[in-house]
C-alpha cells in the first residue's frame, strides 16, 4: 500500500531530526594533539562541535573524585591551547589529575580528557614495623617515601618532610576510557580511576587496548576467607599458572581508592614493586580493606555485580584454582561517558563480619 505524501514527508523530517541529534552527540569531543606534553609546552587539543550549534562552548576542569568544577573557560572550535585557557596548569605544577569536559551551553557532551601530571614516583619499600628497616619478609609493612620522610621528620631525623627528588616533567593527556570485560559469565564494565593511581590505571588501559586480557582464565578464586568473608577473584596471567605477566613490572603506586566490592586492584609478589598485569576484583569491603596501602586499587566496576558473584561461585580445588575456570573472552576499552551521565560504582550487600588476612599473590 503506497505511503501518503504527507506521512512520507513527516517520516523524512523525523529521520533528519534523529540524525541531527545523533550527530551532535557523536561530533562533540575534546581530543589531544598528542599524548605527552613537556613542562611549559603548549598543550594543544582539538575542540569538535556541530557546525550548526550556535550556543556557547565551554571547557570545565573537574575534580575526578567529587566531580565538582574547579575551573571554567570559554572555548572555540578547532585547535586550542589548553594551558592558555587554564594558565594555572603550568603555574601550579600540581600533581593532581583533573578531567576536562566539553559543554555545549549547559550540556556535557563527549568523553572527558584525563590530564595527568608526570611527577617523580613515590617509591615503596618493605620494612620491619619494629625497626622500620628494610625487610624481605612477606608480612613486612609497605612504606612509601613520603610516609617514611614524614616519620623521620616527626622523630627529628631530617629537617623537612617534603620529598627532595620530586620533579614535575609535564602532562599525559588522553581521552578517558572505560574497560569492558566480556566474560563467560557476562559483562563487567570498569571505570578507571587515574586520579587514584594514574600510572597503574594507564598501564592497565594499555594492556586492555592491546588485547592482553582476551581469552584468559580467572586462575584464582577465593570466594570466602576462613571466617566466611568474601575476598577476591584473580585474573591477568595468559599462562594460566598464576606466575605469568606482561614481561615487565611496574612499581607499587600509592592509591587513594579504598578496596571495596567491585574495586579492581593489582596483584603482586612479596616485593611491592612487582606489579604487571595480574589483577583481582574485590568481593567485599570487609574482606579486602586490610589491603589498603599495600596493594594498588585503580578502577571500580560500574556494572556486572551479578557477573562478579557468579564467577566467585565457581567450584575450586584446595589451592583456590577453579575446576572449570571462568574466562575473559574479550577485554577492550571504549570512550567513557560525559561526566554528568556516568553511573556510580556497584555496591556490596549482606557481608559477614570479620576478615582473616590473606594476600593476593602471583
Amino acid at each position: 500500500m503506497p505511503i501518503p505524501i504527507a506521512a512520507l514527508y513527516a517520516r523524512v523530517l523525523l529521520i533528519t531530526f534523529v540524525l541531527v541529534a545523533t550527530s551532535t552527540t557523536l561530533f562533540a569531543q575534546l581530543s589531544p594533539d598528542r599524548l605527552y606534553f613537556g613542562v611549559g609546552q603548549r598543550v594543544v587539543i582539538h575542540v569538535e562541535a556541530p557546525d550548526d550549534f550556535l550556543g556557547e562552548l565551554t571547557i570545565k576542569l573537574h575534580d575526578p573524585r567529587t566531580l565538582t568544577v574547579l575551573h571554567s573557560a570559554p572555548a572555540a572550535r578547532g585547535r586550542v591551547d589548553l594551558t592558555s585557557l587554564f594558565p594555572m596548569i603550568w603555574a601550579e605544577k600540581s600533581d593532581r589529575v583533573v578531567l576536562a569536559q566539553l559543554y555545549l551551553d549547559s550540556d556535557a557532551l563527549g568523553s572527558p580528557l584525563v590530564i595527568q601530571p608526570m611527577v617523580s614516583p613515590n617509591v615503596a619499600t618493605r620494612v620491619d614495623p619494629a625497626t622500620m628497616k628494610l625487610s624481605e619478609a612477606r608480612e613486612a609493612t609497605v612504606i612509601f617515601d613520603d610516609d617514611r620522610r614524614a616519620s623521620q621528620f616527626a622523630k627529628g631525623e631530617i629537617d623537612s618532610p617534603e620529598r627532595e627528588d620530586v620533579v614535575f616533567s609535564g602532562l599525559r593527556v588522553y581521552v578517558e576510557q572505560e574497560v569492558v570485560f566480556e566474560t563467560s559469565a557476562g559483562e563487567i564494565v570498569f571505570r578507571l580511576r587515574p586520579d587514584a593511581a594514574p600510572n597503574t590505571a594507564y598501564n592497565f588501559m594499555h594492556l586492555a587496548q592491546g588485547g592482553f586480557y582476551t581469552n584468559i582464565i580467572f586462575h584464582r578464586i577465593v570466594a570466602k576467607l576462613d571466617d566466611g568473608r568474601p575476598f577476591v577473584i584473580q585474573v591477568g596471567d595468559p599462562s594460566g599458572t598464576g606466575s605469568g605477566g606482561p614481561g615487565y613490572m611496574i612499581d607499587l603506586e600509592k592509591s587513594t581508592l579504598p578496596h571495596d566490592f567491585g574495586v579492581l586492584s593489582m596483584a603482586r609478589a612479596a616485593d611491592p614493586n612487582t606489579n604487571g598485569s595480574q589483577v583481582f576484583i574485590c568481593l567485599s569491603k570487609a574482606g579486602t580493606s586490610f589491603l589498603d596501602g599495600r596493594y594498588t586499587a585503580f578502577a571500580q566496576a560500574v556494572s556486572g555485580a551479578q557477573v562478579i558473584r557468579t564467577i566467585a561461585s565457581a567450584p575450586v580445588d584446595a589451592n583456590d584454582r577453579p575446576l572449570d575456570p571462568p574466562m575473559i573472552l574479550e577485554a577492550f576499552t571504549r570512550n567513557a561517558p560525559p561526566i554528568p551521565d556516568r553511573p556510580g560504582p556497584i555496591s556490596e550487600r549482606d557481608l559477614p563480619a570479620k576478615p582473616t588476612e590473606q594476600l593476593p599473590d602471583r
